[in-house]
């Protein structure tokens, strides 16, 4: 979690392309130039999401119905799955939705060392052009965007926990 983007990507060029030259420096080259990148921006992701999959597992193990489940024989992986991992995915949720808006807009320094093209360096160079009607219309894109993406997180909230379909289902 706390590695920067541009030294792991850096970490990661000199080890995958450079010594064992498994994959290209950078650029556009199908998708084997895509993978350093993905891993860059997705290895913190990855552990924010994990830290807070535990956490929320945690919570949700302690709960008394996750014993009642226990009690009338389901098996543990049932358990976890059917009746832990169901009520846990809220807060999940959430931290991948905002991971989300932050991998569309916030992936400036891991397009910068992989030099691929993307929103967060044709924001960086038309800033740096001074080109005012192409970072307005990037900004205007990308709060679009975060705003889809929010409403997706809010419609698959509905689709993992039945009482908030229920309440907005309610009659007045």
């Amino acid at each position: 979690t706390s590695m920067p983007n541009f030294w792991l990507g850096l970490m990661l060029i000199i080890l995958f392309a450079l010594h064992w030259r498994l994959f290209p420096t950078g650029g556009k080259f199908g998708w084997s130039s895509i993978v350093l990148p993905a891993v860059t921006v997705g290895f913190g992701l990855a552990a924010l999401i994990t830290r807070i999959t535990r956490s929320s597992m945690l919570d949700v193990l302690r709960q008394d119905y996750m014993t009642t489940a226990r009690a009338k024989g389901c098996s543990e992986k049932q358990v976890i799955y059917r009746h832990g991992l169901k009520n846990a995915l809220i807060p999940i949720i959430t931290a991948i939705g905002l991971q989300m808006s932050l991998v569309i807009t916030g992936s400036v320094l891991a397009e910068t060392v992989f030099s691929w093209p993307g929103i967060g360096r044709l924001v960086y160079e038309s800033i740096t052009r001074r080109d005012i009607p192409m970072v307005t219309g990037s900004i205007i894109m990308c709060s679009i965007l975060m705003c889809l993406i929010n409403l997706f997180v809010d419609l698959v909230y509905a689709f993992f926990d039945p009482r908030i379909k229920a309440q907005y289902s309610k009659k007045g």
